[in-house]
């Protein structure tokens, strides 16, 4: 610009010494237009695919209103009335599912954040054993058609001899997709109980709200036939042990070779090894099978379930976790009553948070005000190749 300004002023062309360094200058302009415009390029990709795993993890990109989790300020005003009539309550980050099923003070429930979407998840976490049992969860903000690849067969390796062909063997692949499944349910609280700031309404309907939404899919999480709902784990998982014919599909006499414990040991080890040594590794069953199963001694006299000895730990049988869920089908003839396997293998996919919705005109009659929430979830078995196996009770 001096440059110019000058031969300007002086009424001239540049002289050639000028004209040398004009051409010299503007072609350093050019080369640091270009370093600008990879610099910015490349900060502009590394969004990109930041927001990319942000959105494939379910975290907000920006803060408050609709898009992120609220503050406690602006949640009471939506629930009095005072904000606006919906919102989307959705993780700030990753969440850690496993430490959220830590639902009580004891067993490290302390520890973990009290925003009200850990605290709905919590309770949903509490009924539905699946999310307790370290089930993998992916979190998205949408809910479009997820597509995951299955393993339904493990590739192997042979001798060969020398100058011999080497056999070819591939890992097979299936496809399942995750979609979207809407969950919902309605709760009525009376306007003395809104308006009372000394009440945690906050606490209430995250109790309710993830109670009744873990109720619904935890049952589908268990047997649904991926009919308009989730596929059950026991829908793709397959039989490890099977009962004794003529026993109503229990476990036989342990008096018996091949009965009793025997078959929880055969099922046990139907699990390969890798699986077994998974912390998402776990027994689940009802609570009628687990009286059943507590009974059950070994040929040399030792129970085989195992209680804890530390508050807030589970009980074991062969050294894994036991967990209990309604469920899971009864004892009985041809029915897949007791599960065990690695049960991160089962994929849960989350998509977009818990909606809320606030209305004081369905219940208004009676002067209620009528709260909506809705969650979208679909879930999978993605390891076919034996992660998770069941006990079959024999048939008739």
């Amino acid at each position: 610009k001096a440059l110019a300004d000058k031969a300007a002023d002086e009424n001239r062309n540049f002289s050639g010494e000028e004209e040398s360094t004009w051409t010299s200058l503007n072609a350093e302009l050019d080369a640091l237009d270009k370093r600008i415009k990879a610099v910015v390029d490349g900060e502009q990709r590394a969004k990109d695919a930041e927001d990319a795993m942000a959105k494939l993890r379910g975290e907000p990109r920006g803060k408050g209103g609709a898009s992120g989790d609220i503050g406690a300020d602006e949640l009471r005003k939506f629930l009095t009335g005072d904000g606006p009539r919906f919102f989307d309550v959705r993780p700030q980050g990753p969440v850690n599912y496993r430490a959220l099923s830590k639902a009580t003070g004891g067993a490290g429930g302390n520890t973990v954040p009290t925003s009200f979407y850990d605290r709905l998840v919590a309770h949903l976490i509490e009924t539905s054993s699946i999310l307790d049992a370290g089930a993998t969860i992916l979190n998205t903000s949408s809910g479009e058609a997820l597509e995951i690849p299955k393993t339904t067969a493990h590739s192997s390796a042979a001798i060969v001899a020398e100058a011999g062909t080497i056999g070819s063997s591939d890992p097979a692949f299936g496809m399942v997709t995750l979609g979207a499944y809407k969950y919902g349910n309605l709760i009525k609280v009376s306007r003395e109980l809104v308006t009372d700031t000394g009440v945690d309404l906050e606490g209430y309907l995250a109790m309710q709200t993830g109670r009744a939404l873990g109720n619904a899919f935890g049952a589908h999480a268990i047997t649904g036939d991926g009919s308009a709902k989730p596929r059950g784990i026991i829908t793709d998982a397959t039989a490890g042990a099977t009962g004794p014919t003529g026993e109503s599909g229990g476990f036989g006499s342990q008096s018996t070779v091949g009965e009793g414990a025997d078959l929880l040991i055969d099922l046990f080890h139907s699990v390969i090894s890798p699986y077994r040594k998974s912390a998402a590794c776990q027994w689940m069953m009802a609570d009628a099978t687990a009286g059943t199963i507590r009974k059950i001694k070994t040929t040399d006299g030792q129970y085989i379930w195992q209680p804890s000895v530390v508050v807030g730990q589970p009980d074991t049988i062969l050294g894994k976790p036991v967990l209990t869920d309604p469920n899971v089908p009864a004892i009985g003839l041809s029915a897949e009553s007791v599960i065990f396997g690695d049960f991160s293998q089962y994929f849960v996919r989350m998509a977009g948070g818990i909606r809320f919705e606030r209305s004081e005109d369905f219940a208004f009659d009676s002067d209620m005000v009528t709260f909506r929430a809705l969650m979208r979830a679909d879930a999978a078995l993605v390891d076919l190749t034996g992660a998770v196996k069941t006990f079959t009770g024999g048939a008739s």
